[in-house]
This record gives C-alpha cells, sequence and structure tokens, in this order.
C-alpha cells in the first residue's frame, strides 16, 4: 500500500480533511515512525521479561464482608420496612413516562 493511500485510509478512519501539503508531511512522518519502529525490532528482547506497568501492582481491594444493618431473616421483614409495597416488589415513584 502506497503512503499516499495509508494516509487518505488514516484520514478518513479520523475524520480528517487533509490539503495535499498535510498528506506529504504526514507521510513523511508516518515513515519516520515505521523506521523507528523496524529499528525497535531488531533488538535483541529475548531476556527482557514482558511488564505491563513499569511499577510492581498489589491488589488492594478488601475482602468482602456481610454487613446488615438491620438484622433481617427473611424478604418479607424487609418488605415491611418499605414504604410502599405490592406483590413482594417495592413500589417506588415513576420516572420515566
Amino acid at each position: 500500500m502506497s503512503d499516499k493511500i495509508k494516509i487518505d485510509h488514516v484520514a478518513q478512519l479520523a475524520r480528517l480533511k487533509l490539503t495535499e501539503e498535510e498528506k506529504a508531511r504526514f507521510s513523511e512522518q508516518l515513515n519516520q515512525i515505521v523506521d523507528y519502529i523496524d529499528q525497535l525490532n531488531e533488538l535483541d528482547t529475548s531476556s527482557t521479561e514482558p511488564t505491563s506497568h513499569v511499577l510492581p501492582l498489589n491488589n488492594v481491594f478488601r475482602e468482602d464482608e456481610l454487613k446488615r444493618i438491620v438484622p433481617v431473616d427473611s424478604n418479607e421483614e424487609l418488605l415491611k420496612l418499605a414504604p410502599e409495597h405490592d406483590k413482594g416488589h417495592y413500589k417506588v415513584p415513576q420516572i420515566i413516562s
């Protein structure tokens, strides 16, 4: 795929309208980026361990704990605490007409 087609394709994906001058400049910059990536691909990284983050991360989440504000043994008891209920369901104000 030629550089002009690549630039046109990327511009279309990004919904950009580029002038011919911009296309030429971006084509040159894209070639420089690809050349740099080719240089990086030449490096021997076989002894380098893959990493997803530069700092070691530890899980900071706490264990889940069951906490009951009101001691309840059944759904019926909870429904009795509700301002309104009907057929085993809480009744709430309608918010969508």
